[in-house]
C-alpha cells in the first residue's frame, strides 16, 4: 500500500475516533440541539458527514457524485455514518484503483468531515 493511501486510511480512522467520542453516550435530545436558530443540528451535521464519506468513496471509484440525502432519525444516521466509514475504509484497504487524486479526496470531503466533527463536539 502506498503512503498516500495509508495516509487517507489513517485520516478516516482519525475521523472515526473523533466523531465516535462525540456520539458515544450522547443524550437522546442531542440530535436536535441548537445553540441558535440558525445553527445546524447534530443530526443534520452527522448526515452531512455521511454524505461526505460517500462522496469520497465515489471520487475514489471514479464516479464522483455528491449524495442528496434526506435526513432521517438519529439512530439511522449513526448507522449510516458507521456504514459509510466502514465502506470507505474497506475500499482504501484494497488494491482497487483510486482515480481521483489523494489530495482532492483529502482536501475536499475528508477535511470537511473533520470540520463538522469539530462542530459536533462543540
Amino acid at each position: 500500500m502506498n503512503e498516500k493511501r495509508e495516509f487517507l486510511r489513517h485520516t478516516v480512522a482519525t475521523l472515526a475516533y473523533r466523531c465516535s467520542k462525540t456520539l458515544r453516550d450522547a443524550p437522546a435530545d442531542f440530535a436536535n440541539f441548537k445553540t441558535e436558530q440558525t445553527t445546524n443540528t447534530p443530526v443534520f451535521l452527522l448526515s452531512h458527514i455521511s454524505d461526505l464519506l460517500e462522496w469520497a468513496l465515489s471520487m475514489a471509484r471514479g464516479e464522483p457524485k455528491f449524495p442528496s440525502t434526506v435526513i432521517t432519525d438519529w439512530s439511522l444516521e449513526k448507522q449510516r455514518f458507521y456504514s459509510a466509514l466502514k465502506t470507505l475504509d474497506e475500499y482504501l484497504a484494497t488494491d482497487q484503483p483510486i482515480t481521483a487524486s489523494f489530495e482532492k479526496i483529502f482536501q475536499g470531503p475528508i477535511a470537511d468531515a473533520l470540520t463538522h466533527t469539530g462542530q459536533l463536539a462543540l
